[in-house]
């Protein structure tokens, strides 16, 4: 199997008028796992699809590895590509739904037992050879449908929400075998649309982050994480506190109160947003100490939820064993470590 990327030259996409990707410029590399994340309507399947070739640019171009495959139809394409729904054929056995792809690419028939086989031990589903799609629960019919995609030996596969029907225990599963196969398959491109920050965070290599039909963002996971660039991937790769303040020198201003955080890229005198993770938030006298009242707490197994209300504006803090859980209406004191400030947007130099 060769390596191949994918590479999206200022892509775009229009229905009737209405534009639904808008000058895509991305590249996967060679053996990389990038996930598209971004809410509905964002353009993360638009641009799958166009890679897969059921749409066509309005403009731009598509390339796998070095090749552009533009105006090339799906079957050309080698790649495999797993939906949300899995696709089987429910009057076929699973060794025959995962034969489907070689035969469609009139592999040689001496060749594709063989190639069944070896994809449906990958997957963990070979003791299910001759069963019927419907004899099969979620998690194993999708197991069925990657075989299927796997069985072609892609050099790119697509991932459209395929996790998003199952259960919890069950996409928990899947997204451990999803890294062991990525793993087992060192070569293998693969763009996955998801609009869950877990999946993404879990899974991918990088992140690019899909809003209103526009890239907004794309690095590692722990990039866009710990140090995201703007409000939109604070607040959808993981929960953020966002808070509006002006910057000074070495601090910042918000609710009447000093706060110090880095401020190096950032104007004096300017407004801008301070983003602080939840988990890092603290109970009690600490740095960058702000006083408000418990406006409501919500026990999530592992840690409670705290929401703050600080001079109108509601603080999120996520804490573990808590000894005593405060009750609404509590005045307290929330902290947070002035290195876990980020200044975002509004008064920071993008370069």
């Amino acid at each position: 199997m060769s390596r191949s990327g994918i590479r999206f030259d200022h892509v775009s996409v229009a229905y009737g008028g209405n534009t639904v990707l808008d000058g895509l410029d991305l590249t996967v590399e060679p053996g990389e796992v990038m996930a598209l994340l971004g809410p509905s309507g964002s353009g993360k399947t638009t641009a799958l699809r166009a890679v897969a070739g059921f749409v066509r640019p309005a403009s731009g171009r598509v390339f796998i590895g070095d090749r552009d495959v533009t105006a090339l139809p799906p079957h050309q394409r080698g790649i495999g590509m797993v939906v949300q729904q899995y696709a089987l054929f429910p009057h076929l056995r699973v060794e025959d739904n995962v034969a489907f792809g070689l035969k469609a690419q009139k592999a040689p028939k001496s060749e594709i037992p063989g190639r069944v086989a070896e994809a449906l031990e990958m997957t963990g589903m070979a003791a299910y050879a001759e069963r019927y799609p419907r004899e099969l629960s979620g998690g194993q019919q999708q197991r069925v449908a990657i075989a299927r995609a796997l069985a072609i030996r892609p050099n790119v596969l697509l991932l459209d929400e395929p996790l998003s029907a199952l259960d919890a225990q069950l996409r928990s599963g899947m997204l451990a075998e999803l890294a062991r196969l990525h793993r087992e398959l060192p070569d293998v491109s693969i763009l996955y649309v998801t609009h869950d920050q877990v999946e993404a965070l879990t899974l991918a290599d990088r992140i690019a982050v899909m809003d209103k039909a526009r890239l907004q963002d794309c690095g590692t996971p722990q990039e866009l994480y710990r140090r995201p660039r703007t409000e939109f991937t604070a607040s959808f790769v993981g929960n953020a506190n966002l808070l509006p303040v002006t910057v000074g020198s070495g601090t910042v201003s918000f609710a009447g109160t000093q706060l110090k955080v880095p401020t190096a890229e950032a104007v004096p005198g300017a407004t801008a947003t301070l983003c602080v993770r939840p988990h890092l938030v603290g109970l009690g006298d600490g740095p960058n100490a702000l006083r408000g009242r418990i406006a409501e707490v919500q026990w999530r197994g592992a840690t409670h939820r705290l929401y703050v209300d600080v001079d109108g504006h509601r603080l999120k803090a996520d804490l573990r064993e808590l000894r005593e859980t405060p009750s609404l209406g509590d005045e307290v004191t929330v902290h947070f470590a002035p290195e876990d400030g980020v200044l975002l947007a509004a008064g920071v130099n993008d370069g």
